[in-house]
């Protein structure tokens, strides 16, 4: 038997059993090594606050349709960011063989079987190992979200939320030349920002202020990841006349914090959102997402981004209810969690 997290009911994981599917034409089957929990996206659907889970996604309208929920519990094997070893292989496959080491998206699954074209050129780069090979999807995010800023060099960038992908973020907006001050309400992931190439990192509250004090016009350029209203506005306070607000957090509810009439207003402001599922429209003709995975893997290989600092906890698969519970009551005690399979 194979095993697969699930969410049975909101705030509460468990594992259980699966038969194993078997190999089609085109297929390879892989073994998990790690999955990495997401405290963000994926804790929203632990949790039972994804609008999927009320509403459904109509793609070709691009609106969420209150008709029908696109989800339901139990929730079966979320997660996206996996590695593992290709253990099988159809006879028609080529490029792929036993023994590989990959990374990809199959979810929270001790294995999976899947089409050898999804992960074509996903071998593990040299450098990077199974534990840095689960960071694909997560670096993705961050790295995103550097494109969607448009940082120039010698800029000034404002980064709110130093959890995992935050501190990418920072990582990846130094090694593009900009100057970065980081906001976090944690002081340990205020430190460990500093260790990532944070200028300086701050406590929500007056970051906006201090940001001018650093340079008056205030920040060229702000990222916001942590998804919470109150730091977007933060965020949106602390950039220059006609600056750029990269919303990349996945916000939930209504937004009473977010103040639309205010510097947004009067300063200008530009307002983008950054998600996964797509690039920039502008570097739709040279960036896809599969290339942000694989150039993040590569820094990551060369030692330019190092994600070790980054991993708090491995959980065995097992225990992965315990990861969930870590994750939702007491986030400031870990950064990346990945389950061990």
């Amino acid at each position: 038997m194979a095993r697969v997290v699930q969410f049975s009911a909101p705030r509460v994981a468990e594992v259980v059993d699966f038969d194993p599917p078997p190999l089609p034409p085109g297929h390879v089957r892989v073994r998990t090594a790690f999955s990495g929990i997401s405290a963000g996206t994926e804790l929203t659907a632990y949790r039972g606050t994804n609008p999927y889970l009320t509403r459904s996604w109509d793609p070709d309208a691009r609106l969420f349709r209150e008709s029908t929920a696109g989800i339901a519990f139990p929730v079966v094997g979320w997660g996206y960011s996996e590695s593992g070893e290709v253990t099988e292989v159809a006879d028609d496959v080529t490029g792929l063989a036993v023994g590989d080491q990959v990374w990809g998206i199959w979810g929270h699954r001790s294995e999976a079987v899947l089409p050898a074209e999804k992960l074509a050129g996903h071998q593990l780069p040299d450098g990077v190992d199974l534990a840095a090979a689960a960071f694909a999807r997560v670096g993705a995010i961050a790295f995103n979200a550097i494109l969607a800023a448009g940082i120039s060099l010698g800029e000034l960038v404002a980064i709110y939320g130093q959890g995992v992908i935050g501190l990418l973020a920072t990582r990846l907006a130094v090694l593009s030349g900009a100057r970065v001050v980081t906001v976090d309400a944690v002081p340990a992931r205020r430190e460990e920002s500093v260790r990532f190439g944070a200028a300086e990192s701050l406590a929500p509250g007056a970051a906006a202020e201090r940001i001018r004090e650093l340079s008056p016009a205030g920040a060229d350029t702000a990222i916001e990841l942590s998804g919470v209203y109150a730091a977007l506005h933060e965020a949106i306070r602390s950039v220059t006349v006609g600056g750029r607000v990269v919303a990349s957090g996945f916000y939930q509810g209504g937004g009473d914090a977010l103040r639309l009439g205010e510097e947004f207003h009067h300063n200008r402001v530009q307002l983008v959102s950054s998600q996964i599922g797509g690039v920039p429209p502008e570097l739709t003709g040279r960036w896809s997402v599969d290339r942000l995975q694989t150039t993040f893997l590569g820094l990551v290989g060369s030692g330019q981004v190092d994600v070790r600092p980054l991993i708090s906890h491995r959980v065995p698969v097992d225990d992965a209810a315990d990861a969930y519970t870590l994750l939702d009551t007491r986030p400031g005690d870990a950064l990346q969690v990945l389950l061990e399979f």
